[in-house]
């Protein structure tokens, strides 16, 4: 990967709350050989205004983006729902701002935005990353993930090389966990009926660990497992893979 200009975009809220995330994929990149650049000029990626339908205050977002993340590569994210943001919605809030330099830098940048799991797997072409994680875990396909990118079965190939560690099949796994961002404010009767079957499926496999890809949902589970102090962790994946002891 010499020559390679790879950047991070680490995500509001592991910035704000999961810092260990984002140093978990700079860890693990360069483990496999890959330099990875942090920008510090980038914000949000504009998904929270873009599902509430405030699309005209996304446009200055959404360039602040694509000047934070030009002249990279590859970006990689440890979120299926930032980098489907990215992929998806931008182009839709820049043909909206009227503004083409805008669409065209979007258009350029959007296919390099890639979800963690996508970027080993597809571009590195490595699902043995060397990682040790002796513990049981099951893994939650979050939303954005499963239908935004069709990331499939690549994070389910990342933990089947993981020395140590157990998957165990999560019960109606592809079932949302409820929380969908504002969705878990606007509706949260139906929302915590959401994520308290989702944590029902989670104990019933007695696995030690959930795993995902995106912390926004671990959140949304991992607040219903400790209100029933179920014992059960949640971990992202890129701490997993990032595990060597």
């Amino acid at each position: 990967m010499s020559g390679m200009r790879v950047a991070l975009m680490v995500t509001c809220i592991n910035d704000a709350i999961y810092p260990d995330t984002g140093r978990a994929v700079v860890t693990l990149l360069r483990r496999l050989g890959v330099e990875v650049d942090f920008p510090p000029a980038q914000t949000c990626c504009a998904q929270p205004m873009v599902n509430t339908g405030y699309l005209d205050e996304a446009v200055p977002v959404v360039r602040t983006f694509v000047d934070a993340f030009a002249g990279y590569d590859a970006v990689v994210t440890p979120s299926g729902s930032c980098a489907g943001s990215a992929r998806h919605q931008h182009s839709i809030v820049a043909r909206r701002s009227g503004d083409a330099g805008l669409v065209t830098a979007v258009s350029e940048l959007a296919p390099r935005v890639h979800e963690l799991s996508e970027f080993l797997v597809d571009v590195l072409g490595v699902t043995d990353v060397g990682a040790y994680y002796p513990h049981t875990v099951t893994y939650h396909p979050t939303c954005h993930s499963l239908r935004m990118l069709g990331v499939g079965d690549r994070p389910r190939q990342l933990l089947d090389h993981v020395r140590g560690l157990t998957l165990v099949e999560l019960p109606k796994a592809e079932e949302c966990c409820g929380f969908g961002g504002t969705f878990a404010v606007k509706n949260a009767d139906t929302s915590i009926a959401m994520g308290t079957d989702k944590a029902r499926h989670v104990r019933e496999t007695g696995a030690e660990v959930v795993v995902a890809g995106d912390n926004s949902c671990l959140t949304h589970i991992g607040g219903v497992l400790s209100r029933q102090r179920a014992g059960v962790r949640t971990v992202h994946l890129a701490e997993i893979l990032a595990a060597t002891e």
